[in-house]
C-alpha cells in the first residue's frame, strides 16, 4: 500500500463539502493510457486515486495510481493540487509535486505515476448546436475547439463574410471547408493564397482580364470571384492581400460585382467570402497596413481556431488521427503508437509552435520504422527533445499559505522575473531564451505554464 493511502478516508471525506464554480467548470481530462481516458468533472475538493468511484473520489484504475493518490482544490480562488504520498508520484508541467499544494492553470498537464492528464477549464457558454459541424473537420473536446464548433454552426448558413483568425497550421482551411458546407450554397469552394503569386498576377486573378487587357494576355481570364459565383471564395493568408487590391476587393464585397482587368463593365455576383489570416488584423489596421473599412466587412463574423497549445487535452487524439491518415494513404495497416508515459509527457508539454503541421512531421518521423513497440524520449526526433527539463521536483516553503504563480526552484524564473526579462528585451522570446540560458521552446513553455500572452 502506497504511504498516501492512509489519508484516503480523511481527504475523501473532505472532498465531499465540494461545489462547482457557477461561472465555469474546471475539469481533469486524463488522455493516457488509452484505456483509461476519461474527463473528471472537478468538485471542490477532488481526489483522484485507484479506489472506486465515490462522492468526491474520481477513480482512475491504474497500476501506477495509489487509492489516494492527488488532491485538487481550490485556496484562496486558486485551484490546487497536492500529492497525497502516492507511491509513484505527482507531476505538473514536468515538476514533481510533494505534500503542499501548488497552482494549477488552464491547460496544466499533470501526471499520476504513468497516467497523464490536462486540466481544463470550461467557461460557462451559451448552449449551442455543434453536432451538425462534422467532427472529422474540427475534431477534439477541448472547450475551445467544442466553443468554436458552436460558433461555426450558428454562422455557417448567413451570407455574411467570416474572417478565420488562428497560427500558422491550426487547420483554418478545414473550418473554412467546413463553413462552405454547412453553408448549403449550391457553388463550388474556391480558394486562393493571397501570398503565393507575385503582385501583379493577383489581381487578373481574383477579378480576372479581358483579352489584350495588359502585356502577354493572349485570352480572356474569368478570376477567381466569377469561378466560385453561387459558392465560396477562400481567401488565405488574407493579410498578404496588397493595399492596392485593398479597395478593389472591398468594392466588390459592397457592390456584389466584380470588374475585370480591360473590361467595359462589371459583372454581377453571388460569392461568399471567407478569409484567413495568422495575423492580427486589428494591429495592422492600427498600424496602417490594412484597411478599416475591409477589416470591418470581412469580420462581420470571427472565428477563432485556437493553437494546439490551447487544446493539450486533444493533442495525443490528433497524433493517433494523423498516424491513421498517414497509414491509409500509404495502404498500410494502422498501428497507433504505443508512447510510455515520459513520452507522452513530453509531446504534451511541447509548445508546438507548427501547430498541427509541426504534429505531422512527428509522425512522418516516428510512422515509417514502427513495429508496435514502446516510443519513449530517445525515439522522439531531436529537434522536439530539444529544451526539455522533466523531472524536476519542486522544493517546499515554510509557509504554505503562500502560493506562487507556479512553483519554483533552481534554473526556473519566477513569474515577476520572467515577466521583467519579456519587458527588458521587448517581447523578443529568441531574446530572452539567450537572457536565461535556455532554449526558446523552453521560454514558451514558462510561458504558458505562467499564463502569460502578450496583448496585441
Amino acid at each position: 500500500m502506497a504511504a498516501g493511502d492512509d489519508l484516503f478516508a480523511e481527504t475523501v471525506s473532505g472532498a465531499r463539502a465540494g461545489v462547482v464554480s457557477s461561472e465555469g467548470a474546471w475539469r481533469l481530462r486524463i488522455v493516457a493510457p488509452r484505456e483509461v481516458a476519461t474527463t473528471v468533472a472537478l468538485t471542490e475538493p477532488t481526489v483522484v486515486g485507484r479506489a472506486p468511484a465515490a462522492a468526491g473520489l474520481a477513480s482512475v484504475a491504474h497500476r501506477t495510481v495509489s487509492r489516494a493518490h492527488l488532491q485538487l482544490e481550490r485556496v484562496a480562488g486558486v485551484l490546487t493540487a497536492r500529492d497525497l504520498g502516492s507511491h509513484n508520484g505527482s507531476w505538473v508541467d514536468g515538476v514533481r509535486l510533494e505534500a503542499r499544494a501548488v497552482p494549477l492553470h488552464d491547460g496544466a498537464v499533470v501526471r499520476l505515476g504513468d497516467v497523464l492528464a490536462v486540466v481544463e477549464y470550461e467557461p460557462r457558454v451559451e448552449p449551442g448546436d455543434d453536432a451538425v459541424v462534422a467532427r472529422d473537420a474540427v475534431p477534439g473536446d477541448a472547450p475551445a475547439v467544442v466553443a468554436l464548433r458552436r460558433r461555426l454552426a450558428a454562422v455557417a448558413v448567413d451570407p455574411a463574410p467570416v474572417l478565420v483568425i488562428g497560427e500558422t497550421g491550426t487547420g483554418k482551411e478545414l473550418v473554412a471547408h467546413e463553413l462552405h458546407r454547412l453553408s448549403q450554397r449550391r457553388g463550388p469552394l474556391v480558394a486562393f493564397n493571397c501570398a503565393e503569386l507575385a503582385p501583379t498576377v493577383v489581381e487578373s486573378q481574383l477579378f480576372g482580364h479581358d483579352k489584350g487587357a495588359f502585356t502577354g494576355a493572349s485570352g480572356s481570364h474569368r478570376g477567381l470571384f466569377r469561378e466560385a459565383d453561387g459558392g465560396t471564395l477562400f481567401l488565405d493568408e488574407i493579410g498578404e492581400l496588397l493595399p492596392e487590391l485593398q479597395p478593389k476587393l472591398l468594392r466588390v464585397i459592397q457592390t456584389g460585382q466584380v470588374h475585370a482587368v480591360g473590361a467595359a463593365k462589371p459583372v454581377a455576383v453571388d460569392v461568399r467570402i471567407v478569409a484567413a489570416t495568422n495575423r492580427e488584423l486589428q494591429a495592422e489596421v492600427e498600424r496602417g497596413g490594412f484597411r478599416r473599412d475591409l477589416h470591418a466587412r470581412l469580420a462581420l463574423h470571427e472565428l477563432r481556431v485556437p493553437p494546439l497549445r490551447e487544446r493539450r487535452g486533444d493533442l495525443l487524439a490528433w497524433i493517433d488521427l494523423l498516424a491513421q491518415l498517414w497509414s491509409e494513404r500509404r495502404e498500410r495497416a494502422v498501428v497507433p503508437f504505443d508512447l510510455r508515459a515520459d513520452a507522452a509527457e513530453l509531446l504534451l508539454r511541447a509548445p508546438w509552435l507548427g501547430n498541427l503541421r509541426e504534429l505531422d512531421r512527428l509522425v512522418h518521423a516516428l510512422a515509417p520504422g514502427y513495429d508496435g513497440g514502446a516510443v519513449g524520449p530517445a525515439q522522439l526526433p531531436a529537434w522536439l527533445r530539444e529544451g526539455d527539463d522533466a523531472g524536476s521536483t519542486v522544493a517546499e516553503t515554510e509557509d504554505e499559505a503562500q502560493l506562487p504563480p507556479l512553483p519554483t526552484q533552481r534554473g526556473i524564473p519566477s513569474r515577476e522575473a520572467l515577466l521583467a526579462a519579456l519587458e527588458q528585451h521587448q517581447w523578443v522570446v529568441i531574446a530572452v531564451a539567450r537572457h536565461f540560458g535556455r532554449d526558446r521552446r523552453q521560454v514558451y513553455r514558462w510561458m504558458d505554464g505562467y499564463g502569460i500572452r502578450r496583448e496585441p
